[in-house]
């Protein structure tokens, strides 16, 4: 039975796979002849495949909060490529990623089509990935960055680095904290992390291979980027986010099901 359930589950996510490629290429050819509708057009594509994906996981997702109405700078802490999917699907948003992503085989490349910004860190790119993030906010696109720098296994919070978190304060917008969490019968969730040299498909396979778990996703409140400096933006997301994941916070919780994702057996 588990093995059917594996087989299933990776099947239904190949096919969802298969569907984002062909969008991608209708997408390229549109883009030639519609380029000034393209940032906000492939945004929209990707919360569609986004929502595909989600549901195609072995998730149950649940939502802390109220998505914001204005485009702001969305940091989140990272645990897994699924966080990808799971945060993508509640909004039209681009994604800042480490430029090793670009390389993975059909996943870069989708991700590129995605309109994702790539950054090669400790390579002093930190001022032209500033100015692109500056140019994509400033034309009114969400954007979403793991501060972190890194994936973890979801009981702890990394230190936030804020040298990007500056392109919201030159660009007059909030940041939006985020705060994932996986769950498997009640405690922090040990499949879905995806760190060390696990490899996508090793890690998808045993996703599928295993029970439900659930997610909790926090959208905590706006921080005013204006006249703070980009240390204090880190640091006040960091907590924020440290905060819901320890269950400090008081929001109601609400099944994300208004057709966004779906709760997938």
């Amino acid at each position: 039975m588990n093995r059917l359930r594996q087989y299933t589950r990776l099947t239904r996510v190949l096919g969802v796979v298969v569907l984002g490629l062909g969008m991608a290429c209708i997408f390229g050819l549109l883009a030639h002849v519609r380029p000034s509708k393209t940032p906000a057009l492939r945004q929209r594509w990707s919360q569609f495949f986004m929502a595909r994906l989600s549901n195609a996981l072995p998730f149950r997702i649940t939502l802390v909060g109220e998505l914001p109405v204005t485009p702001m700078l969305w940091v989140s802490n990272h645990v897994s490529w699924t966080d990808i999917a799971l945060l993508g699907q509640l909004t039209p948003v681009s994604f800042l990623s480490k430029a090793e992503v670009r390389s993975w085989p059909v996943a870069g490349w989708l991700a590129a089509k995605a309109g994702s910004l790539f950054i090669r860190r400790g390579a002093g790119e930190s001022h032209h990935i500033r100015d692109q993030m500056k140019r994509h906010l400033q034309q009114q696109l969400p954007l979403l960055m793991f501060p972190e720098g890194t994936t973890t296994d979801g009981r702890s919070v990394r230190t936030f680095h804020g040298r990007l978190l500056s392109a919201a304060t030159e660009s007059q917008v909030h940041i939006q904290p985020v705060a994932i969490r996986y769950l498997r019968d009640g405690e922090n969730d040990r499949v879905a992390p995806f760190i060390g040299d696990d490899d996508l498909l090793s890690h998808l396979l045993r996703l599928c291979a295993h029970r439900q778990a659930s997610v909790e996703i926090h959208l905590l409140e706006p921080i005013d980027s204006q006249h703070q400096s980009r240390a204090v933006l880190a640091h006040r997301a960091q907590e924020a986010i440290k905060q819901a994941l320890t269950g400090s916070t008081t929001s109601t919780k609400e099944p994300l099901d208004d057709g966004l994702s779906l709760q997938n057996a």
